[in-house]
Formats: C-alpha cells, structure tokens, sequence
C-alpha cells in the first residue's frame, strides 16, 4: 500500500481503490482455484484461500475463463516495394570532429595573494 511514492492525494485515492478492486476480485475467484500452498503452509477450504494463494493459482483461473480476444488472423506478406523502383543511397552528414581533453588548452587560474 506505502511502496509507490505518490505526490498528489488524488493519487493515492485512486490507488487505494485499484488495490481494493484487485482484493475483491481475488476474494471472489476464490471458488475457481485449488490449494496451491508451499509445504510449510496448512491447507485451507476453497472459501478461506487467501488472495496470495489465489493469485499463485491465476494461471488455472486464466485456463477456465478464457481470454476475450480472438485468435490471430492468418496473414500474408505484404506487397513490397513496387517494381522498377530502387532507394537512393542514405544522406551523408558531416562527422563532428572534437578536439582530445589533452589537446584542449586548459583555461589560466586567476593568481590571487591569499
């Protein structure tokens, strides 16, 4: 809840209710996942799963639901450059030449009676 750095309380409103809309979701795809708990873990019923056991549980829950897009289309290789034509070469810049930091005449330091 504390780790993004957020300016503005504007930012931290809506943050807090995309964090609680994530929970809830999780609270409610409790039913759709098994157990999968690490072996120091106790196991729990499907209705005390906590949100961080259903998460490591998403990817079964992905496989029942589906996803809502549609599979790709077959596709073709588009058409190309017409025939006949060809590129001209690539434009030609000017190097910038810059001079070493050993060549560079160093700037003379004001003498000063200190």
């Amino acid at each position: 809840m504390t780790r993004p750095r957020l300016r503005h309380p504007a930012q931290a409103d809506r943050w807090v209710w995309l964090i609680l809309a994530a929970y809830t979701q999780l609270r409610l795809a409790r039913t759709l996942t098994g157990d999968l708990r690490r072996p120091w873990e106790k196991p729990l019923t499907s209705d005390q799963l906590t949100p961080g056991r259903v998460r490591r549980g998403y990817p079964r829950i992905r496989k029942i639901l589906g996803t809502p897009a549609k599979p790709p289309k077959a596709t073709h290789p588009g058409p190309g450059r017409p025939r006949g034509t060809t590129t001209s070469p690539a434009p030609r810049h000017p190097v910038g030449k810059h001079q070493h930091k050993k060549d560079t005449p160093r700037p003379e330091e004001p003498r000063g009676n200190l």
